[in-house]
């Protein structure tokens, strides 16, 4: 299936989720609020147009709806089935449709790919999308962010640690990592570009980071 245009009729069904998921994620922050959103539903847009692959609409349906419930806004609770569902039969979306978009919607999280069943072309390009925007200069802003909404340092001197995590580990934990993971020709160039800023960005904080260790190693 390959639509490069939206008829209107289908662009009244995207702009009527749109509004119901802005509606619902107002309010949501931490790296993962309604700025998220909108930056995968236009890095999916750009990724679909290069790539000339997969449904539109399709894309566009999941990538606004991918995260309104994750469990990271819902108290740990997952309710993407619940809701996603809920969002599709408000907006008029066919069965087909709506059964495509959700098993996007389970299958793309970085947190559950060792479950994941296999995505398809439209899956792939929202999960690119999704994962292009945790690079970058969004990317080390988002980590700021959410560290900082949990009470989590983004990094700590040597020994003082509790054990907790760190924004700095989550680099090399996950952020570090995704580019390999991409699989459209488009989005790995993206990515690339995208580790290279966050990998500098890494240097110069280990760098001015440096200065504190040193005080706190000659005290008097």
């Amino acid at each position: 299936m390959k639509e490069r245009t939206l008829t209107s009729s289908q662009q009244q069904i995207v702009q009527m989720v749109a509004q119901i998921v802005a509606e619902r994620m107002t309010g949501q922050q931490a790296g993962h609020g309604l700025d998220h959103v909108r930056r995968v539903v236009g890095l999916a847009r750009y990724i679909h147009q290069r790539e000339g692959r997969g449904s539109r609409l399709i894309i566009e349906l999941a990538a606004w709806v991918h995260d309104v419930g994750d469990a990271k806004l819902h108290d740990g609770t997952e309710r993407s089935e619940e809701l996603v569902d809920d969002i599709l039969q408000r907006a008029g979306v066919d069965r087909t449709t709506s059964a495509a978009i959700m098993h996007i919607v389970q299958n793309m999280s970085f947190r559950h790919r060792a479950i994941a069943q296999p995505l398809s072309i439209e899956g792939q390009i929202v999960q690119d999308a999704d994962r292009l925007d945790a690079l970058g200069a969004i990317g080390i802003v988002r980590t700021v962010e959410y560290g900082a909404a949990r009470g989590q340092p983004f990094h700590v001197f040597p020994g003082e640690s509790d054990g907790g995590p760190t924004g700095r580990q989550h680099f090399f934990d996950k952020l570090l990592h995704l580019v390999q993971s991409m699989h459209t020709e488009t989005a790995r160039e993206l990515g690339a570009q995208r580790e290279q800023f966050m990998r500098s960005f890494l240097a110069q904080f280990d760098q001015e980071w440096s200065f504190g260790q040193s005080a706190w190693g000659q005290r008097s």
